[in-house]
């Protein structure tokens, strides 16, 4: 029997969506090891977040809570999460591949004194090993790596694995945060972005590139985007436009930038350059607008229109919204 931990994400005492990707993982695995899983949360006021995990049909939830854990901070976090881990019996722990995930998991592993892999698309259990696949050259191809070590450590893409909703009623433990010197404090939080669905956590991305002439003409994509309804699409940009200073370069998609695997990808005006793929090929579905038939984007987009952005984009934009009103 192997268990398996999740370690959930919470940010302003709110569950982050791709936390309940990495518990559909979790509890694959646990099906196939005949295993237990246990979600991990740290912060203050974690009840809400507590609430969502027990819906995700996870088995047991601890809640590392405190006023010194309000606001995240790597070193803290993973002791106080290596030791829940340890107690769990933790033979694999999962999170999403976010910014938190990549900077948090790493430590834990180095704790645990185990494996890690970064970036992973599928994990499995066969004949006593772990094993996680993840995209390499710039997802021209995957890799599929075993563990050597325990505990199997993996981060993973969000929008790779659909949410958890079981149900469930899994009990919660609370353990007080641990005191002790934190090696740093943070004192202050400058939110990005105006409550903005994260760039790489988005349903559905919308990208510019050069083919829009001018910084305003990206209020096509703005207006795109909304059309889709609040917290479902995000803003992308290509390389080109960033270094333009069209855009910011938080809104970068590509090797560079951004790495996003969205359901639905729309390319617009962007030509399709090899750093730019690099950021967005593994999309479940790409949609190119180009004038220039011969874009390179083309050839990886799953539906082309050859024509007029400025034309075709208000067109879409207008229908898109017509269909999510009558929803």
């Amino acid at each position: 029997m192997s268990n398996i931990v999740v370690i959930a994400e919470v940010r302003g005492g709110q569950l982050k969506r791709p936390s309940l990707e990495a518990a559909t993982a979790a509890l694959q695995l646990a099906s196939a090891t005949g295993g237990k899983v246990t979600a991990i949360a740290c912060g203050a006021n974690l009840d809400a977040a507590c609430a969502e995990l027990q819906k995700s049909g996870v088995h047991q939830i601890t809640a590392i809570e405190g006023a010194a854990f309000a606001n995240y901070s790597g070193d803290a976090y993973a002791k106080a999460i290596a030791d829940q881990a340890k107690a769990a019996g933790a033979t694999g722990v999962l999170m999403a591949h976010t910014a938190m995930g990549k900077d948090l998991l790493p430590r834990v592993a180095a704790l645990l004194e185990g494996s890690i892999t970064t970036y992973a698309v599928a994990v499995s259990f066969a004949n006593g090993s772990f094993m996680a696949t993840k995209p390499v050259f710039s997802g021209k191809a995957t890799m599929t790596v075993r563990a050597l070590k325990a505990p199997f450590c993996v981060t993973l893409r969000p929008n790779n694995f659909a949410a958890a909703s079981g149900g469930g009623s899994a009990a919660t433990t609370k353990v007080a945060a641990p005191g002790g010197d934190l090696l740093a404090v943070v004192k202050e939080i400058i939110a990005a972005g105006g409550g903005k669905t994260p760039l790489q956590e988005a349903k559905v991305v919308v990208a510019g590139g050069r083919g829009l002439k001018e910084a305003q003409h990206f209020k096509l994509i703005e207006d795109l985007a909304a059309a889709f309804g609040p917290g479902v699409a995000a803003v992308g940009a290509s390389r080109a436009v960033v270094d333009a200073g069209w855009r910011s370069h938080s809104e970068q998609v590509g090797q560079t930038g951004k790495v996003v695997s969205p359901p639905l990808y729309f390319a617009i005006g962007i030509s399709g350059a090899i750093q730019h793929l690099a950021g967005m090929r593994t999309a479940r579905t790409i949609v190119a607008i180009n004038k220039d038939a011969d874009a390179p984007i083309f050839k990886v987009a799953d539906f082309g229109i050859v024509g007029d952005a400025f034309e075709i984009v208000p067109a879409l934009t207008q229908a898109i919204a017509a269909i999510v009103a009558s929803k």
